[in-house]
Parts: structure tokens; C-alpha cells; sequence
């Protein structure tokens, strides 16, 4: 059983939900090399998420920002925690919604996901700075 660790510092994004599988698999050439195993992808952030859906159609994403944007509206008057700006607690409360970590088994040197599916990241600040992932790997 071999394990890998390593972080990965994404550069920033806009407020909204992007497909960073191919960075994970850029970061992590060691995929290759196993028949059977699993990646375990941790963000180190509290207003950032990580899910995993459909990788095809580009209207998801817009339609997963206007979803999250209804459902946890900026500018609540019951939001105390607001230091950072009306995104702030609305940041926050996606990223729990959402989670902080996607676990993806792998068979054969490949992730071994869905044909449709991949890897976002949810970026819920309007100005966030570069974001850290923590990849583990393991297997054999």
C-alpha cells in the first residue's frame, strides 16, 4: 500500500463553480501507477466548497451559482458575521452545504468516475485569493 500527500495551490477564481479535475490529476502523476486505490481531496478554506457533478454542459455551473445564490442570499439582517463583506457568512454556509472534501476511487491508473462527472470547485467569495487542496492518495 503506498501513500501520497501533497497540496495543491489552485490559482484564484471567480465567484462561481469550476472544474479543476484535470489540475487534481496534473498534481497527482502517481494516478498512473495504481490498479486500485483512492484520492481523497481536502480544501483548507471555509468559504470554498468541492463537489462532484455533471463535467459536460457549461450551464450547470450557472445554474448551480444561481441555485446557491437564491438559496443563501447576501444581506440577511440576522447574518452577524460580516466582517469581510455581505459574501462573507453567505460563503460560509455553502461551503458547509456543499463540504470541504470528495473522496474518488481509483481503478486501473484512472479516477474512476462517471462519464459525465467531474470535479468542482465552489468558489463563494467575489474576491478570493488562490485556494489550497490537499491531496492524499493511496493504493496499490
Amino acid at each position: 500500500m503506498h501513500y501520497i500527500q501533497r497540496e495543491l495551490l489552485l490559482s484564484p477564481y471567480r465567484r462561481g463553480f469550476h472544474l479543476i479535475t484535470d489540475d487534481i490529476i496534473r498534481a497527482m502523476p502517481e494516478l498512473a501507477t495504481l490498479q486500485q486505490g483512492l484520492l481523497h481531496v481536502f480544501i483548507k478554506h471555509s468559504s470554498a466548497s468541492l463537489t462532484v457533478n455533471e463535467n459536460a454542459d457549461p450551464t450547470v455551473r450557472g445554474d448551480f451559482e444561481r441555485f446557491f445564490s437564491r438559496a443563501v442570499p447576501e444581506n440577511e439582517p440576522y447574518y452577524q458575521h460580516n466582517d469581510e463583506g455581505p459574501d462573507d457568512m453567505p460563503a460560509h454556509l455553502k461551503a458547509s452545504l456543499l463540504g470541504c472534501s470528495v473522496t474518488l476511487p481509483v481503478t486501473a491508473g484512472r479516477l474512476n468516475m462517471g462519464i459525465w462527472q467531474g470535479i468542482y470547485l465552489g468558489e463563494h467569495r467575489d474576491r478570493a485569493s488562490g485556494r489550497t487542496l490537499v491531496l492524499t492518495l493511496h493504493g496499490s
